[in-house]
């Protein structure tokens, strides 16, 4: 996957985290971020990449987002992997 196109799938995660409610708050947390940090990072792709990150610590997130956008599940990695970050080894 390109990087544009991974960015673009971090963008729309970014829209559906903030849309849902319960989610939105806890990612606030997790990233220290403010609403208008989040706006103006919105085009860093380091900021990206932590997105994407974020949504693929839990499964059920990933499968909601990626039902509801019409993507296979694999997608998320995928774009994880052409952002910064993403070529290096996981561990767990």
């Amino acid at each position: 996957m390109q990087e544009e196109a991974a960015q673009t799938i971090a963008l729309q995660a970014l829209g559906w985290i903030a849309a849902n409610d319960d989610l939105f708050p806890v990612f606030l947390s997790a990233t220290g971020a403010s609403l208008t940090e989040l706006r103006s990072r919105a085009a860093d792709p380091l900021f990206l990449a932590a997105v994407l990150d974020f949504l693929l610590q839990e499964d059920a997130w990933v499968l909601d987002f990626c039902g509801q956008n019409g993507l296979p599940p694999i997608t998320l990695q995928s774009a994880r992997a052409a952002l910064p970050g993403g070529a290096l080894p996981h561990w767990t």
